[in-house]
Order: structure tokens, then sequence, then C-alpha cells
């Protein structure tokens, strides 16, 4: 296949970029890091000329850092989306792979003792300033085991970069229902490995606590580090992108988490790092952010079975490669 990457030189789409060539498919890109903007429709419709599917990883990454973010995450992800859709209509591209996250959901799923599964709301600050972590029950106010997240649970974006994540999934969805193009959303949870991003307000914690390895510090670990996530080495994502080129349904936007499978925490994340890099152990400070989620585990069952992806490369031995991996 002929494919456009859009944010080929960054971080995940430099290694998708990889992925597709090593395969066999003719790979072009769009970048701002080149000199190209997907806002940029003269730009697009020379980029989209012969193109059979579009892998569209470029974005504004992370949670922000306060409210004057937002104008930036609504211009590069939603209105730039919204013009490659528009140019891919033009130029009849009717294949679509889509970076989404699963910062989409908000909180995790989890089960209640007495109320089953419940969808709880953002956790307040009596409870973290004494150092109760977890989130209650909407009903009665105990505590929550954490489960599996499924694609079909209700979303419910907490920051701006959420927000316009969903937006694009929806734009999508609307491409695909006006054109008859197949769209495919896949939901990353929590990226890392080699040119990961270093020390911005934005990197993931992996990258932030291996910067503090680095420079001989401890890393810092938010709450009491039983924070669960799913963490998925960047070229398991980037297979994921490759199996889903010629996935979904024409007409229609269909979604999937890429995952691990095997979540862990955000403390035995910090312990393995500084294992492995032989650096000082982690420091468990107690503070919080509001607006943070407590635990976000995926299901992994739909990519398996539709897309016959499941991740192959271990925390154990990625932490070990991410231990010396170059940052991007």
């Amino acid at each position: 296949m002929r494919v456009l990457i859009t944010g080929a030189a960054g971080f995940i789409g430099s290694h998708i970029a990889e992925t597709l060539e090593t395969a066999g498919h003719d790979i072009s890109g769009v970048d701002l890091r080149n000199g190209s903007d997907i806002r940029d429709a003269g730009v697009l419709d020379r980029s989209l000329e012969g193109v059979d599917v579009v892998v569209h990883q470029a974005a504004k990454v992370g949670i922000g850092v306060d409210v004057a973010d937002m104008p930036g995450y609504v211009a590069v992800n939603a209105y730039g989306t919204a013009v490659l859709l528009a140019a891919m209509a033009r130029c009849r591209v009717a294949r679509l792979v889509l970076a989404s996250s699963m910062v989409v959901y908000g909180e995790g799923a989890y089960d209640c003792a007495a109320h089953g599964r419940v969808r709880p709301g953002p956790r307040v600050v009596t409870d973290l300033s004494t150092g109760f972590f977890e989130p209650r029950c909407p009903y009665c106010a105990a505590g929550l085991t954490p489960a599996e997240i499924g694609e079909d649970a209700p979303t419910d974006p907490r920051s701006a970069y959420a927000t316009t994540k969903l937006a694009q999934e929806h734009l999508a969805a609307n491409w695909a229902r006006e054109t008859g193009g197949t769209a495919v959303a896949l939901r990353y949870h929590n990226v890392y490995g080699p040119r990961m991003p270093r020390d911005t307000p934005y990197s993931g914690v992996a990258a932030i606590f291996r910067s503090a390895l680095e420079a001989g510090r401890s890393p810092t670990v938010f709450e009491d580090g039983g924070q669960r996530r799913d963490f998925v080495h960047v070229r398991d994502v980037a297979r994921a992108n490759a199996v889903a080129l010629d996935a979904g349904v024409p007409g229609a936007l269909t979604v999937y988490n890429i995952a691990s499978g095997e979540p862990h925490t955000v403390g035995e994340l910090a312990a393995a790092l500084a294992t492995e890099c032989g650096g000082p152990e982690p420091v468990i400070t107690g503070e919080y952010r509001l607006g943070d989620v407590r635990h976000i585990v995926a299901s992994p069952d739909r990519a398996a079975g539709e897309l016959g992806f499941r991740a192959r490369i271990g925390f154990a031995d990625g932490m070990r490669e991410l231990a010396t991996a170059p940052f991007g």
C-alpha cells in the first residue's frame, strides 16, 4: 500500500514508518519537524496523491499544564484532523488509521462489592489530602476494585488533550459515514520505548523517571505509587498500526485498545527503571494532582480477536531496553 503518515518524524510515527517500510509498504510523511503542516490544505492535497491509507499520528500530546494550553490542543488535534479529513475526501483517500488514546475514558472500570460495576466521579481533595487515593463508589462511598476497561465503556475526557482526542474520533466517524470511508482508531495506552521525548511538561512518566535516574536523582512517585497503568512498547504499537491498515468497516469508525494486557503500577515502573539504571531507589511523595486518574487498565480482547494483535514485548525486557535507549 501507499501510506501517508502524519507526524512521521515523531516518537511513535518514526517507529510506524520503520515497521511499514520493512513490511514493503510505500511510505511518505507529513511532519512539522520537516516543515509540513497538516493544517495546510495545499500540502495535504499534494501529499495525498495516489495514497491508499493515512496513518494519522500528528498531535499535540500530554495532558497540558493549564487552561492556556486549550487553544493549542484544539488547533492541532481537532482543527488539524478536520483539515486532513476534508483533504482525504477531496483526494478520494478512503482509509484512515487514527492514533487515539486511553485518556478518552477518564477513570478506568471499577467494581463495588455491593453495587457491581460502577463509574466513579473525580476524586475529591478531602480524600487525596489524607492519603486515600482510591475512587469511591458513587452509591455507598466504599473503596473500589479496578477492572479492565473495554472499548464500549462510556468516555469521560478530563483534560484538553483528552477532549481533543475524543473529538478526533468523532470527526473520523463523521468522515467515514459521509464518504463511505473506513476509519480505525487505536486507543494507545501508556506508550514507552526508544526515542521517547525527554524532559518536557508533556513527557510520559517513564521518560520523566528515566531522566531523573540519568541525572543521578531518585524518581519521585506521586500518591502511594499504586496507580495501575498498562505500559505498551512503541514497537508493539507500530505493529498494531500495521495490522490495522486493512481493518475496519466501510462507513464506520472501529476502535481498539492497544495495550500490553499486563498492567503494572507506577511504583513498579519506577522501581524497575531504577534497578536497570543502577540508580537511586524511587521516593514515594504522597503528592497528588487534581484530575489525575487512579487506575486505567485496558482489555486487549477486541484487538486480539479482530486484528489478531497481541503485544509481544514484556515489561521486564522493555524496562531493560529503556534504561539505555536514546531519547527523541
